[in-house]
């Protein structure tokens, strides 16, 4: 197949596990045989056109227009304010991506595309665009999570008709997790169209055997960690991750376990607001906030100075850290409550257990689950053993690609 795959975030362009997602399924797509061409944003400093590992990459350069934008867009974006010109440029990638796609590529050049993949409402303009102008062309969209969720029941009124316009007109649509779906019927969407496929990671990128130990220990020194136990947060510092109700346990840990370090790896808006939390919780010496990008073998190096990963998210449709840590046999504390793809990766119970569930809006409730790995070392090995056996049956980038290839090819053979 020759697939056109529209996503706001790509390589080398990385904000969160959208841009994880498609720079990994895409490479594995076309590593299959199929021709992947991509459409991402351009953020000024990137070539409009390259191939990466045998994928054709386009980043058309948009134009900022956040002054005319005010001038023909509803009551709802204006109340954005500086968030405008996100939405602008969103909006201008769109635009001159899918016109790029339908005149340049299958006008001009005449190319025939069996599929078209859009991701998130970021995306979801290009793909009516091409539904309304090549219904022949079949189209998929990829809901990574939906603004419900995001924004815990509120959000923007534009984006929601933008995610349920994408819904109807798109010939498919392809979700993260189970409970995502049913959040999503619940909320009208269709559900003959919904299938389920899981997302991935890489096990032997995230192998424990293969790990950079003097870049550990360098880590470990320069935390002040030596002699304490570490507990581990990565992802975006922003109130959906329930970041700071992790902080607010990190006093109820240090109660029976005073030795320990709180590392947290993260960039976003509550960083400010996490660093004085820390002062007025009095723990400001035992929490390190490394609030900036790292390289992946960096990264990997903190999971293996972990001793305990939690992901208190309060609504998380999937999260791609959880089976990092899991690959890298690390016990899991992950948020439970609402949407939670986190729940479904998680065994909280029983012989095959990986870790605990917890509610995420509750410090203690999490404060409990770290402790409840930290006085069982024996038994918190044996999950995070556990937890690289789940990935490596469930949950490889081998298998979500094949998940995935599975739908594209029925639309495509229909």
């Amino acid at each position: 197949m020759r697939i056109a795959v529209f996503c706001w975030e790509y390589y080398p362009r990385l904000v969160g596990g959208l841009g994880t997602y498609a720079i990994e399924i895409t490479k594995k797509i076309e590593e299959l045989g199929h021709e992947i061409v991509v459409f991402t944003l351009n953020d000024g400093t990137l070539k409009t056109l390259e191939k990466w590992n045998g994928i054709e990459v386009h980043r058309p350069l948009i134009v900022d227009i956040t002054r005319t934008f005010p001038l023909f867009i509803r009551e709802d974006l204006k109340k954005w304010g500086t968030g405008l010109k996100f939405f602008s440029d969103v909006f201008c990638y769109n635009y001159l991506s899918v016109t790029k796609f339908l005149n340049l590529l299958i006008r001009k050049e005449k190319r025939k595309f069996d599929l078209v993949a859009f991701h998130d409402w970021l995306s979801a303009f290009a793909g009516i665009i091409t539904e309304d102008n090549r219904p022949d062309v079949p189209t998929v969209f990829h809901i990574h999570s939906v603004e419900e969720q995001r924004a815990l029941g509120g959000g923007s009124e534009v984006i929601k008709e933008v995610e349920r316009t994408a819904s109807q007109k798109a010939d498919k649509i392809i979700t993260v997790s189970h409970s995502l779906k049913e959040y999503l019927i619940s909320l009208g969407y269709p559900s003959e169209k919904i299938t389920v496929c899981w997302n991935g990671c890489d096990p032997e990128k995230y192998n424990p055997k293969n790990v950079n130990e003097e870049l550990v220990e360098n880590l470990r020194r320069k935390y002040g960690a030596e002699g304490k136990k570490v507990i581990l947060f990565v992802g975006r510092l922003t109130y959906i991750k329930g970041v700071q109700q992790l902080l607010q346990s990190l006093p109820l840990v240090l109660k029976e376990f005073p030795d320990v370090k709180l590392v947290i790896l993260g960039k976003g808006e509550e960083y400010g607001e996490l660093i004085t939390m820390s002062q007025k919780l009095d723990v400001f010496d035992e929490v390190i906030i490394k609030s900036e990008w790292v390289p992946e073998e960096e990264r990997i190096a903190h999971y293996a100075l972990a001793d305990v990963c939690v992901f208190p998210s309060l609504s998380e449709p999937f999260g791609i850290v959880s089976l990092e840590a899991m690959s890298m046999e690390k016990p899991v504390v992950v948020g439970a409550s609402g949407i939670s793809g986190l729940k479904e990766q998680v065994i909280a119970v029983g012989e095959n257990r990986t870790g605990l569930h917890v509610d995420g809006r509750k410090p203690d409730d999490i404060a409990w689950g770290i402790k409840e790995v930290l006085k069982n070392p024996k038994e918190a090995k044996r999950w995070g053993e556990n937890g690289r056996k789940r990935v490596l049956e469930f949950f490889t980038w081998d298998i979500a690609t094949k998940n995935t290839l599975k739908v594209y090819e029925e639309l495509v053979e229909r």
